[in-house]
């Protein structure tokens, strides 16, 4: 296991305005604690810890810090406390740990190959787990957990029992937790099209005509047409037609109702 080296300092102050003083000198506050130690505030150079990120890339790492009067110790990052809005580096949890003593870490997974499921059946690869936690002694410590996919399909899972075993590394999570998924894609949409020319009313109506207007109300079929027959409706007076509404010549004109 590669070891990386940091310079830290004793932190004199604690508390906000300490803090705020140490970052504008381009220093980060850091703790450091262990089981046998006391925790200890110390003090980081900034520029020099983002180029030893730069160099760990997102891999478990072990850090020798090297502290005054020539005093080291082996640790790992803990934590990492970043402004929202800045994105600066505000505070570093650094945890010590000794070569003949077994520790626990958050290792990050790395997907190997490509899944069948992904390349032959068109599915989805889900990781439902982006760390795992281990216990080993520092010297078998993995920068990554490797997950080979290359043989999953549609529909399955990998399981942490089923990862490959690293020698000297326990497994702390959940057996039956699920590490990566292969899922079917998203069923596509059909939107239902309408039949462009519409069907007559089954109760024998008229159908709207060609223009988009309807049938005058109360309209009667001319004779011998069938129902629905356009040349029935056109026959047949409108509502508003004078003639129609007049009497026939020589009708007795309807008697005036009984009040």
């Amino acid at each position: 296991m590669k070891k990386y080296q940091l310079t830290v300092t004793t932190r004199e102050g604690t508390g906000r305005s300490a803090s705020r003083r140490l970052r504008k000198a381009e220093k980060i506050p850091a703790i450091l604690y262990g089981k046998h130690t006391k925790p200890k505030s110390l003090a980081v150079n900034g520029p020099e810890f983002v180029k030893l990120l730069k160099e760990i890339r997102g891999s478990a790492a072990l850090i020798e810090l090297k502290r005054d009067a020539g005093a080291t110790a082996l640790s790992f990052l803990q934590e990492i406390q970043r402004d929202p809005i800045t994105d600066k580096y505000l505070h570093l949890d650094l945890q010590e740990v000794k070569e003949n003593e077994k520790m626990i870490i958050n290792v990050t997974l790395h997907i190997v190959g490509e899944a069948y499921g992904v390349k032959t059946e068109g599915g989805i690869l889900e990781t439902a787990s982006h760390r795992l936690r281990i216990r080993c002694l520092p010297k078998d410590l993995p920068a990554f957990i490797e997950v080979n996919v290359t043989e999953l399909k549609v529909g399955e899972t990998i399981h942490v029992s089923e990862l490959k075993p690293i020698a000297g590394v326990e497994f702390l999570d959940d057996k039956n937790q699920a590490v990566v998924i292969c899922v079917e894609p998203p069923a596509e949409e059909v939107v239902a099209t309408p039949a462009a020319d519409a069907a007559a009313p089954a109760d024998g109506t008229a159908a709207p005509a060609a223009d988009g207007t309807a049938p005058a109300a109360g309209a009667a079929p001319a004779a011998g047409a069938k129902p629905g027959d356009p040349k029935a409706a056109a026959a047949a007076p409108g509502k508003g037609d004078a003639k129609a509404a007049a009497p026939a010549a020589g009708a007795k004109p309807a008697a005036p109702a009984k009040k």
